[in-house]
């Protein structure tokens, strides 16, 4: 239409509205196309300002919220966690908000100060804390009421409620088996080594968060920080005690872990002691001659005195020296002696030496002996034998040689030899064997056997 006019109401007692009015009109609603305007009219009028006696003013929003459901998880009880919201005021006019209220009292509402006043558009975070008194699954709601007013078709939340939920927890524990560790008696330069056990038996996670060691010669290994032992979940790690020097040591081990678990404490003692000494006897081990490919054996002996001495190895400096009868590691107590053999087993001529060592955690350490010998020459024996010679015309002798007496007998020569002596240096120490010999003539024949003799060959 060309220009705006006034639509009056065929009811009577109807209040009459006008919008951008520059002339009066009467319309007849008779006609199809005078409806069609009356339409357009209708149309044109939302949002123009009311009369008065028209209801009030009109506002386009309200008060809204980021999220409309907070969940806080899993929170252990008597502890806090914080969620915000952020609640906006979506309306084209200033409104207030009063103090909002929740329905548990596990949650409330830390800030900001109510009752709040907003412009237009503005927004303001609503901080929320969840504090759980009992180990179970919890729900609530928070309402936040405003000044707002709510306009029929539009999203508008004069009263707007948040929905809450979390779960409390039984705080986790942390328990230390055993709280009291002894190591004894403890040599210094040496080490003992306990076991220690952590236990959270319930409720939620620990995050063991520090380690602190006091006390002189007390170490750790197997636990590292941070860690975290979730319920029924144990950690098992070592105490190891190293005395500096004799006298007696104690210390504690403190663990701290976040959150509400009370510091655990385990008391730690323990006693360094001075080393004891170690002796080898024969201090020179003097093996002579020995035969090259033969061995000789000799016995030493170690003795601890003052306190209890540990072999942990023996060493030899020369491979011709070796030694054995004795496990490693061994540990001597005071006062008390370990044997063990020491072989010489040369393997070439010529005289040899070295030292055998031992490492121990004796306060002489290392102990050592010296080893000396020589290596001869293996000795070469021999059997000579010799004979009358047979008037008869012959081609040689063949000579025989059995193990035992009366044979049987096997040639040492393999042709006929024309000689009346013979060396067999084929024999070996210590053995005895049996000769005899025969005459062979031109033809070949062989006599029998002549009278035997025995040889004794000596060791070596």
């Amino acid at each position: 239409m060309a220009e705006s006019g006034t639509l009056i109401p065929n009811s009577p007692g109807r209040t009459e509205r006008e919008c951008g009015i520059g002339r009066s009109k009467t319309m007849d609603l008779s006609s199809r196309w005078d409806r069609a305007v009356v339409f357009l009219m209708l149309g044109a009028m939302v949002g123009c300002q009311s009369l008065p006696g028209g209801g009030g003013p009109s506002q386009t929003g309200g008060v809204r919220a980021s999220s409309s459901n907070l969940n806080f998880g899993t929170v252990v009880v008597g502890s806090s966690k914080t969620l915000l919201d952020t609640i906006t005021n979506a309306s084209n006019a200033g409104l207030t908000i009063f103090s909002p209220t929740a329905s548990n009292a596990d949650f409330r509402i830390a800030a900001p100060a109510f009752p709040l006043g907003l412009a237009p558009g503005q927004s303001a975070n609503l901080t929320i804390v969840f504090t759980p008194h009992t180990s179970e699954q919890l729900s609530g709601k928070v309402t936040i009421a405003s000044d707002s007013v709510a306009i029929a078709g539009t999203a508008s939340n004069p009263s707007l409620s948040i929905v809450l939920s979390g779960t409390g927890v039984a705080s986790g524990s942390l328990a230390a088996n055993p709280t009291n560790v002894s190591f004894g008696s403890v040599q210094v330069g040496s080490s003992q080594t306990r076991s220690e056990t952590l236990t959270n038996s319930e409720g939620s996670s620990v995050n063991i968060s520090q380690v602190v060691l006091t006390g002189t010669g007390f170490t750790t290994s197997g636990l590292s920080v941070p860690t975290i032992l979730n319920a029924g979940q144990s950690l098992t790690f070592n105490v190891v005690f190293t005395p500096l020097a004799s006298g007696n040591d104690s210390g504690s081990l403190s663990l701290t872990a976040d959150g509400t678990v009370p510091l655990v404490s385990v008391s730690l003692a323990g006693t360094g002691s001075s080393p004891g000494w170690l002796a080898v006897a024969p201090g020179t081990f003097n093996f002579g001659n020995v035969t090259v490919g033969a061995s000789q054996n000799q016995t030493g002996t170690l003795t601890a005195s003052g306190a209890s001495v540990t072999v942990s190895s023996a060493t030899s400096s020369n491979g011709e020296f070796a030694l054995s009868g004795l496990s490693l590691p061994a540990t001597i107590a005071a006062g008390r002696s370990a044997t063990f053999t020491l072989t010489f087993a040369p393997q070439a001529s010529g005289a040899t030496s070295g030292s055998i060592s031992f490492s121990s955690n004796a306060a002489s350490a290392p102990s050592a002996a010296s080893v000396t010998g020589t290596g001869t020459s293996a000795a070469q024996h021999s059997v000579s034998l010799s004979w009358t010679a047979s008037t008869s015309t012959l081609s040689g002798y063949k000579v025989y040689r059995g193990s035992q007496s009366g044979g049987p007998y096997v040639a040492v020569n393999s042709t006929p030899d024309a000689n009346t002596s013979y060396t067999d240096s084929s024999v070996m120490a210590s053995q005895s064997y049996y000769y005899v010999v025969t005459a062979v003539d031109a033809s070949g024949a062989e006599s029998g056997y002549s009278n035997q003799v025995q040889a004794v060959v000596p060791s070596p």
